[in-house]
């Protein structure tokens, strides 16, 4: 029997996945017989990456205030430099989408996660050692290209090894351990000087290497690349001893098949493939459009305004909002859905925008005013605040990496993860570049406002145009595309 037949064979062949009544799908009793303890063993070590990532986000904040005041003329960062040293890594992470783009396609997710250890760790060992700043900076850079790697090769991973009943939760694991590791840093760097604390942000991608030595790779990536019995094994290893892993295998090497085995310029006049693609790189730039970063950048000011005196403290507070609400997210994402906490995100974003344009609008042009009224207005930037990282972390911080993991067909997930992980990069660097231009021309509630329109916008096209993808297989989000029914 030739490999299709046995194939389709495996696809129509219900025995041992129906219930004798015959009430449930052929896909329910499949996922009825996994046991998902090794897949969420293989996604927590996974993770660890965008702890990784986290810290070195992170890390800028606790370390500038002190490299600026250090004893060490050499070392001693001035504000333009300061600068520099927090927002160089957004252009490590920029050149590091593009080279995961190649790398999982060349060697596979599970390798590409080890071999971006190494700039992380090598990253942190020269800030470490530094003695000039071209150390500092050499070391963010390499920091931020492991970063733009890990925030490609992470979702990609554990998209192509969950199963679609956990595929949100696990998926979205990737955001809460990026604020997981923000705050850990802050936390840290209550404690810790500078160098120690670099030390500290060393031990997770060690321990990323190390693990994942023994965690499997995609068996979507081994399918693609004609190697079905590794396939099968992973299989094992992900959904346990009990399930019949050769009718899933059957079915994603179906799709694998249909699709063709590599990825050609000519494919993005496939509407399986421009569509999703469109899609992906709009919500990743929506999600830097939302403010995210002014909002982060004004968060000492509105604290000390609210007579938050402790600077440091205020940060951990901010990445505890985060943390606690990413979770929420992580918990209802397979229940809510993707679309709906897009929108109420997008809702609550846009609140809490116009509140802080309302703000800025209050204390600058109706100045007077206030102070004749003795309004005390500091409680709406640090209401509108926590009601922004609320709803940011609800839906547009984890959702858009999340999809991106889930719309692609497998062929181009190398190529069109790059360009989304680009555009948000690229996105993040020009917003923060030019916010402060933007506080000018426009004033700052006028800037605010237009994150405002923004957060508005993406609430639009989310209804229009993204896709529902809870409880659906990737095989059956690429048919959405496609126009034809689903596997």
């Amino acid at each position: 029997m030739d490999r299709g037949a046995e194939r389709r064979r495996l696809l129509d062949d219900e025995d041992g996945l129906t219930d004798p009544t015959g009430v449930i799908s052929v896909q329910d009793a499949y996922l009825s017989k996994v046991r998902n303890s090794r897949l969420y063993l293989a996604t927590l070590v996974s993770v660890l990456g965008p702890m990784s990532f986290g810290f070195v986000l992170g890390y800028s904040s606790p370390a500038i205030p002190e490299l600026t005041r250090i004893s060490n003329p050499e070392l001693r960062l001035n504000d333009v430099e300061a600068s520099w040293f927090g927002s160089v890594v957004t252009l490590g992470a920029a050149g590091g989408g593009l080279l995961g783009g190649w790398m999982v396609e060349k060697v596979g997710r599970k390798l590409s996660l080890m071999f971006c250890s190494l700039p992380f760790v090598f990253g942190f060992t020269l800030i470490i050692a530094a003695q000039k700043l071209w150390m500092f900076y050499l070391g963010r850079v390499l920091t931020g290209l492991a970063s733009g790697v890990t925030s490609l090769v992470v979702p990609l991973y554990i998209s192509e090894m969950a199963h679609e009943r956990v595929r949100g939760t696990l998926g979205s694991c990737v955001q809460l351990m990026v604020v997981l590791g923000i705050m850990g840093v802050y936390l840290a760097g209550l404690f810790l000087d500078w160098r120690w604390l670099a030390i500290v942000c060393s031990i997770p991608p060690t321990l990323l290497m190390v693990c994942m030595c023994f965690m499997p790779e995609s068996p979507r990536f081994l399918l693609s690349q004609g190697k079905r019995r590794e396939a099968e094994e992973a299989l094992l290893f992900l959904r346990g001893p009990d399930a019949p892993v050769e009718w899933e295998c059957a079915r994603i090497e179906d799709a694998c098949e249909e699709q063709g085995s590599s990825f050609q310029v000519s494919d993005l006049k496939d509407p399986g493939v421009y569509k999703p693609l469109l899609i992906g790189v709009m919500m990743m730039m929506f999600q830097q459009l939302t403010g995210i970063n002014a909002i982060m950048f004004y968060a000492e000011n509105i604290f000390q305004q609210a007579h938050f005196k402790q600077s440091d403290l205020a940060s951990v507070i901010v990445s505890l909002i985060q943390v606690v609400f990413t979770a929420v997210a992580a918990l209802i994402m397979d229940k809510a859905g993707r679309k709906l906490l897009l929108v109420i995100s997008g809702i609550a974003m846009a609140i809490s925008t116009t509140a802080f344009g309302v703000y800025f609008y209050v204390i600058t042009e109706l100045h007077l005013l206030a102070s004749q009224t003795n309004a005390d207005l500091s409680w709406l930037p640090l209401a509108s605040m926590c009601v922004f990282i609320m709803g940011f972390a609800l839906g547009w911080g984890p959702i858009p990496w999340l999809v991106m993991s889930e719309i692609f067909p497998v062929k181009v997930r190398g190529f069109a993860s790059a360009v989304c992980v680009l555009t948000n990069w690229t996105m993040a660097f020009i917003i923060t570049k030019t916010f402060q231009d933007m506080m000018t021309t426009m004033t700052s509630a006028g800037t605010f406002w237009l994150f405002a329109s923004m957060c508005v916008l993406n609430v639009i096209f989310t209804v229009v145009f993204v896709p529902e993808t809870k409880g659906r297989t990737l095989e059956q989000i690429e048919a959405i595309f496609r126009g034809t029914s689903g596997p």
